[in-house]
């Protein structure tokens, strides 16, 4: 019987996201008949692994230090299996303008960004409205906000003493039009997502929160538009070195006066796998039960990622 770790929990503000994908996760695995043990992860990770001697780590951690490829060094140094991306993979994609600059060289089109400090941000309009302002490595639109041409000023909790998300700001020309996103598993792009959200945008309450959003399966769109996603996501997996499963999301103008164009907003190395998550739908659509594709996450498990 195969011995599983499954890491959860960890100190990012996805925490709790974090520890419903691995309760979700850790369920289906030991339905499949594998040994799990559940791993709240703390500053004492590598301790912990050293002892337990799992035969594979399953990471469904969210954020830092799972999914920066803080995480992935500690399972290469003890030489522990582990799943989704590897070490300079899973850095790149949560550094935002980084990952950006590596997509764009690939053909992958991104949108016009700028970063800035938060005192710069603060202060006055970084780019002509409408923006968006997010912290350069954290996920589920944690510190996200949209600024439209009716925002005199930039957002007021930017000043705030107690800012969580750091002092470096990515300043990001505003999309309009629908949102997309689109899995890859192993080497293989999954169906295309379109996500109605109901509330302004798609934020955390959008992403965890029962009926906070609407997904629609397959996408509404032309069948180029389709393609193209799905050609896009493949591509910006292979750029960027993913390994087991990441999404894209995708931004496309489909306004009547708009571009037209579809733009590659970020990658996620580490994408949740709760009861409302989009990778188990996305899998679900191709014929795999949420127990076959976390057992297909766990038998993709290696080192040298």
């Amino acid at each position: 019987m195969k011995h599983v770790a499954m890491l959860m929990g960890g100190w990012s503000a996805e925490r709790e996201v974090s520890l419903r994908s691995g309760k979700a996760c850790g369920a289906a695995l030991e339905g499949a008949g594998y040994k799990v043990t559940y791993v709240d992860v703390q500053r004492d990770v590598a301790e912990v692994l050293a002892k337990l001697k799992p035969d594979a780590a399953f990471n469904v951690l969210h954020g830092c230090p799972g999914e920066d490829g803080t995480v992935q060094g500690i399972l290469e140094i003890l030489r522990i299996p582990y799943t989704h991306s590897g070490v300079l993979a899973s850095a790149l994609a949560m550094d935002k303008p980084q990952s950006k600059i590596v997509l764009a060289a690939a053909g992958v089109p991104v949108a016009e960004s700028i970063t800035v400090t938060r005192a710069e941000a603060a202060k006055s309009h970084a780019m002509e409205p409408p923006y968006v302002i997010k912290p350069p490595a954290e996920g589920s639109s944690v510190g996200v906000f949209i600024v439209t041409r009716e925002h005199k000023h930039p957002p007021q909790e930017l000043s705030r003493p107690d800012w969580p998300h750091g002092e470096t700001l990515m300043v990001e020309r505003y999309i309009p039009g629908l949102e997309l996103t689109c899995a890859v598993m192993g080497d293989k792009a999954l169906g295309v997502i379109e996500i109605v959200p109901t509330t302004r945008f798609y934020d955390y309450e959008s992403k965890y929160a029962p009926g906070g959003s609407r997904h629609i399966l397959p996408a509404k769109i032309l069948p180029n538009i389709y393609r193209m996603a799905q050609k896009l996501a493949l591509k910006a997996h292979h750029a960027l070195g993913c390994r087991g499963i990441s999404r894209a999301d995708f931004r496309f103008d489909n306004q009547p006066d708009g571009s037209g164009d579809l733009i590659c907003l970020e990658v996620n190395t580490q994408p949740g796998m709760t009861e409302t998550s989009l990778v188990p739908e996305m899998a679900a659509h191709a014929g795999h039960s949420f127990g076959e594709l976390v057992t297909w996450i766990v038998e993709d498990a290696s080192l040298n990622r």
